[in-house]
């Protein structure tokens, strides 16, 4: 027999099976001892009051062996002769895309300019301690793209259910936890997060999908319509019926390249701003009006504001987290955030940006496509000034940023190439300046005590979104130019994250092996 239950509990019930089961037995009218699994399928923290509560739903089966949380089925056939799909970038959309050729029956030859994820971790250590930037192995380049060690969030806003739902049971398949099944904003963190990736590859591989790491495609060509052969480093030539770009929004020399061969891009609006962190207790203290204790996890916020006609939002909010470099090419400065599962650090940090509008990059107009691309780089090269050194960043304490004066010192960060006092107040552009400004002061109201001389603002947060689109025919998800083009994920403009990333990844590979196929 199976019930399902909801119950609003305390932290400290809902901590753990031993505090929450007797209550869950009491509701149904059972015994502790008659219930197989009482398992969880949504929980969320109620923290809008001083009296904290947890809301959760189970199903609760009694006297039966309960049934795989799984719904959905995943056949990986063997693909070994089966006609060939390219696939670029091994981030969400890649690998997801990857996964889906495999089911569909088609080979899956996926190239990824960086190496594997265990690999990579040893480059981002020595960007991070010695600022040694290797510019295909970083927090952007690798296997499992930008999410790998950026925290590994899995909430989307995309109202495909179904979708989603196939993405996180293919990655709890794969060793997530089973929370990310039923939490409300589920998440796998960065340290967890290469193993999963590498037992996705594991997939690909057994299957008979190829996978090439340090296999970085600098060339292309086109007749009739028709991607012909790609071109890499080594001057190799490889071909297929189809190809996938799933190269991620910090490609830009596959933007640069496209845009060269005369393959139509689009100037798409985006945003950029700066990374705020505060003490992570101070964020507790804000969001649950009291001491945190051990049964309720680091406080999180999301913020967002209209000001002067543009929307100014928290991004990528990292609860115990830190600020990590994530610049892709020499003499610019991008930072992001990410946490690991525990979200134990004493610091929380997020992105706090604005949006970038067309009017905002019209001095670059004549670059058409790439004209929010160029805007953006600028920003980055000019905080890359700013900092003087290395990997360095540019900081300032938050109310000198909002009060317009230069801080004489900076606190604490979490950033480990190190800050670098700058008076960003005086070089981000104005349109940034005045919008985070007034931003900061409404997040304020909001969240009384989150504009504190404690915080501090890193510089710059300039990869929230792809600043370039690559248009598709809505019939058949092609480029509209070039018809075994199939652009998926967050570089082509039309997902961000990692779950609507592998969605679009999913999505892309249907629509390539109906191009195949004919039909």
């Amino acid at each position: 027999m199976k019930k399902e239950v909801t119950l609003i509990l305390s932290p400290a019930e809902a901590y753990r099976e031993e505090a929450y089961l007797p209550v869950v037995a009491g509701l149904i009218g059972v015994s502790t001892s008659d219930i197989n699994l009482a398992r969880i399928v949504r929980k969320s923290i109620d923290a809008r009051g001083r009296n904290i509560k947890v809301n959760m739903s189970f199903e609760v089966y009694i006297g039966e062996e309960p049934p795989s949380p799984v719904e959905n089925t995943f056949l990986y056939q063997p693909v070994e002769n089966k006609p060939e799909i390219v696939v670029i970038g091994a981030g969400p959309a890649g690998l997801f895309a990857s996964l889906r050729l495999i089911e569909l029956g088609f080979r899956p030859v996926l190239l990824e300019r960086g190496k594997p994820a265990h690999e990579r971790k040893k480059d981002i250590d020595l960007l991070e301690s010695n600022h040694m930037l290797n510019t295909e192995s970083n927090y952007c380049f690798g296997e499992g793209g930008a999410g790998t060690f950026s925290d590994g969030k899995l909430y989307t806003r995309s109202k495909k259910r179904g979708d989603i739902n196939r993405i996180l049971e293919i990655l709890y398949l794969h060793g997530a936890p089973e929370s990310i099944l039923y939490e409300s904003h589920p998440h796998i963190g960065s340290d967890k997060l290469p193993e999963v990736i590498t037992n996705i590859r594991n997939t690909i591989t057994r299957a008979g999908g190829i996978v090439r790491f340090n296999t970085h495609v600098t060339g292309l060509g086109i007749s009739d319509g028709l991607i012909t052969h790609l071109l890499t480093d080594t001057h190799e030539k490889i071909t297929g019926q189809a190809y996938i770009f799933a190269t991620g929004h910090s490609a830009r020399d596959i933007y640069y390249l496209l845009n060269s061969k005369g393959i139509q891009l689009e100037a798409k609006p985006f945003a950029m701003g700066v990374r705020v962190e505060h003490p992570q207790e101070l964020i507790d203290n804000i969001q649950y009006h009291c001491r945190k204790d051990k049964y309720l996890p680091a406080a999180t916020y999301s913020l967002v504001e209209q000001v002067r006609d543009r929307g100014v939002y928290s991004f990528c909010m990292c609860p115990g987290g830190q600020i990590v470099p994530s610049s892709t090419a020499a003499f610019e400065i991008v930072v992001n955030g990410m946490s690991v599962s525990k979200r134990n650090s004493p610091f929380a940090n997020s992105g706090i940006v604005v949006q970038v509008i067309p009017s905002d990059f019209r001095s670059y107009q004549n670059l058409q496509g790439l004209a929010g691309m160029r805007l953006q780089e600028h920003l980055e090269q000019k905080a890359y000034k700013q900092a003087h050194s290395g990997q360095k960043a540019p900081a300032q304490r938050l109310t000198d940023f909002v009060g317009n004066r230069p801080s004489q010192d900076l606190p604490v960060c979490s950033y480990l190439p190190g800050t670098s006092v700058s008076p960003m107040h005086e070089w981000l552009p104005d349109f940034l300046k005045r919008s985070l400004q007034d931003g900061f002061r409404l997040f304020d109201s909001k969240m009384k005590g989150f504009l504190s001389r404690d915080a501090i603002i890193v510089g710059v947060e300039s990869r929230t979104s792809s600043p370039v689109r690559i248009p598709r025919d809505p019939e058949t998800g092609s480029h509209i130019r070039i018809r075994n083009l199939f652009a998926a994920g967050e570089g082509t403009g039309y997902a961000g994250g990692i779950v609507s990333s592998a969605v679009d990844g999913e999505s892309m590979a249907a629509y390539s092996t109906r191009f195949v196929t004919g039909h």
